[in-house]
């Protein structure tokens, strides 16, 4: 497992990417323009149908993100993300907004996570234009529709679908 360089400038990165979207992966090279580290934290997430199970939406992120070294490190939770924040002993959460439902949400979301870790900070930043409707449902729905996503997602997860689907 990759291990991060000592630095407090390390924040964390959740969410189920069921798959990791070319959105992500652009959230995640900006972040670490702003970082020195980013822990890209992946949830079990009971409450969502997933497509993938966790070991392979965790292969996924590993194979993808494996050109930013030791700067990314990938890990699984199950459970609050407060009590995975405090595990790790990090109080910045990166939260990718697409639009204005997006960032309703996510603020709720900051609100609700602030009321149990008054530490905790999140940082937004906004999806490029041509990543502003791409989301991980949109692509599942194309997978099970037999429709392209090779704008949507890395090169990676295409490599990964193909040798599951094989």
């Amino acid at each position: 497992m990759k291990k991060i360089l000592k630095s407090n400038r390390i924040a964390i990165y959740s969410g189920t990417f069921d798959p990791i979207t070319n959105g992500h992966m652009n959230i995640i090279q900006r972040s670490l323009d702003i970082f020195d580290g980013l822990i890209l934290a992946i949830a079990e997430s009971r409450e969502k149908s997933c497509m993938f199970s966790l070991k392979q939406r965790v292969d996924m992120a590993i194979d993808s993100t494996k050109q930013f070294k030791e700067k990314v490190i990938i890990k699984s939770f199950d459970g609050l993300l407060v009590d995975f924040l405090q595990k790790e002993n990090i109080n910045i959460v990166i939260r990718g907004l697409r639009n204005g439902v997006d960032f309703e949400y996510e603020r709720n979301m900051h609100y609700a996570n602030k009321s149990l870790y008054n530490s905790i900070e999140t940082i937004y930043l906004n999806s490029k234009l041509e990543d502003s409707f791409v989301s991980s449902s949109v692509v599942r729905t194309l997978i099970r529709y037999n429709g392209n996503i090779d704008h949507l997602v890395p090169d990676e997860v295409i490599k990964y679908l193909n040798i599951i689907n094989n």
